[in-house]
């Protein structure tokens, strides 16, 4: 399934917003980084892209604005690779041992009276995200740290 470039830019935006950031997944999954490292980009990247077109345009002039250019446009398209990427892991599917962790987790959350989705035969990780976000917003600590 072909996906477009705006439907992978909108799928990582919500895949940042529901991936969960805690210490426990940091060590199991890359999301945690490229989440925390995407949103110091967006923070960032569009100032600095500006100060580089403006500092090369003030102290030399045109000549160098092409250049300055292409400097700001890369510095603007660091946060958009990021969404890019966190799109496309959102809708891969899950490895085997990870499908299995997912179907225990979900298992678990049953058992204990949670309200989750129903599980997936074949699940991918925006629903790994979505499984992972009620775990740590709805149980306690004590519960989540048996999985960790």
């Amino acid at each position: 399934m072909a996906q477009t470039v705006f439907t992978l830019f909108k799928d990582g935006q919500q895949y940042m917003q529901t991936w969960p950031i805690k210490k426990e997944l940091y060590p199991l999954f890359p999301e945690c980084r490229v989440i925390s490292a995407t949103k110091l980009a967006i923070k960032t990247m569009p100032p600095l892209a500006v100060l580089t077109v403006a500092s090369a345009y003030s102290i030399t002039g045109v000549e160098t604005l092409p250049n300055a250019v292409a400097m700001g446009i890369f510095f603007l398209s660091i946060p958009v690779q990021g969404l890019l990427w966190l799109g496309h892991r959102a809708n891969q599917w899950l490895p085997p041992t990870t499908s299995s962790w997912y179907r225990d987790i979900h298992q678990k959350m049953q058992q204990q009276g949670c309200k989750v989705a129903g599980a997936k035969s074949r699940p991918k990780y925006k629903e790994l995200a979505a499984l992972l976000k009620t775990a740590f917003d709805d149980l306690d600590k004590a519960f989540t740290q048996r999985w960790f």
